[in-house]
């Protein structure tokens, strides 16, 4: 039987399944089951800072509204504030424990935060912890009339070596494909510090509901056709870059898995297909992998690994393509 071991941010993978960040990493027994049903590793359901300051207020406006806070006394203030980070905070450094303790796969934490010092802080108590592995979730809006769109893009930067610079744990950074030059990002992050880049992360979209005439949510789960996007981005920047390269959103299946190694990814990240079919998925497209690599004559991915990526392609061009061809204008 082929061998599915993988080596993802040095650490040593039974295979290329990571269980991407999300309500199904949330707890300490959905963990057990992900891993009892053969999950690579798992990436914590984020720990947001945006999500913590909302709950303040919210604790804050509760407070006022029952005249619990008074203007002479200001300090209950910061001590709402104090109270619920630091709740939300030990809540998720028992998770990374109790994680550890129930299971031998990779634990990585994940951090999505809105000012240097909290992706710090955050950073160094979660190492503490004994997370395997941090992802940065990191996310600026490339939609403004008065930054430029390297002024977005050092901000990557800026927060990747600031965490490097305070932790010793492998980092990788999770980022959406909403860049004018994708290379050079990448690249970019390469040359200051991450470990891994994870392609791409999935957003909650707004949608219009013209009978109410309002805004309202997309679908928040990932369609089967959504693998293109990272595809794509993979395979041009496999063997052109020296860390690891992950594929996310649109992975629902073993035969987009094979696709997504194909083209040079690293390990895949899954999520909606669990969502969806129960963490039986795994041990589903894990069966796929051993049939497909045994039927290749394949003994480990490495054999074929990237062999379709840009840089290995006989035809490179249909890599870049993105505008229909003249004997597709009818379609």
């Amino acid at each position: 039987m082929a061998d599915l071991t993988t080596k993802y941010l040095g650490l040593t993978l039974r295979n290329p399944l990571v269980v991407a960040s999300s309500g199904l990493t949330d707890t300490v027994d959905k963990i057990i089951e992900l891993d009892k049903n053969g999950a690579g590793a798992i990436v914590l359901k984020s720990l947001f800072e945006e999500q913590i300051a909302l709950e303040a207020d919210y604790k804050l406006r509760q407070a006022e509204k029952n005249d619990l806070i008074y203007s002479d006394y200001s300090e209950s203030l910061d001590y709402i504030d104090t109270h619920i980070k630091d709740k939300e905070l030990t809540n998720y450094i028992e998770l990374i424990k109790g994680a550890k303790k129930a299971v031998d796969i990779p634990i990585i934490a994940s951090v999505n935060a809105i000012t240097h010092s909290e992706w710090t802080g955050f950073a160094k108590q979660l190492e503490s912890a004994g997370a395997d592995a941090l992802e940065l979730n990191i996310f600026v809006m490339p939609f403004s009339f008065d930054r430029e769109s390297d002024e977005n893009e050092s901000v990557y930067y800026s927060v990747l070596r600031k965490v490097k610079e305070s932790i010793n744990i492998p980092v990788a950074v999770k980022i959406s494909p909403y860049f004018s030059n994708l290379g050079k990002v990448i690249h970019n992050l390469e040359n200051n510090g991450a470990d891994a880049v994870v392609m791409f992360n999935k957003f909650s979209s707004p949608d219009i509901d013209i009978n109410k005439q309002e805004i309202t949510h997309a679908d928040i789960f990932s369609k089967p056709s959504d693998i293109y996007y990272s595809l794509r981005w993979i395979s041009l920047a496999s063997k052109r870059i020296g860390i690891d390269l992950v594929a996310s959103t649109g992975i629902h299946d073993g035969e987009a898995v094979v696709k997504q190694l194909l083209a040079g990814a690293t390990v895949t990240q899954i999520a909606t297909t669990l969502y969806k079919n129960g963490p039986s998925r795994i041990n589903e497209i894990t069966n796929f992998l051993h049939e497909w690599m045994d039927e290749k004559g394949y003994n480990y991915i490495d054999q074929f690994r990237g062999t379709l990526s840009q840089s290995e392609s006989l035809k490179p061009d249909a890599h870049e393509r993105v505008q229909f061809m003249k004997y597709f204008s009818e379609i």
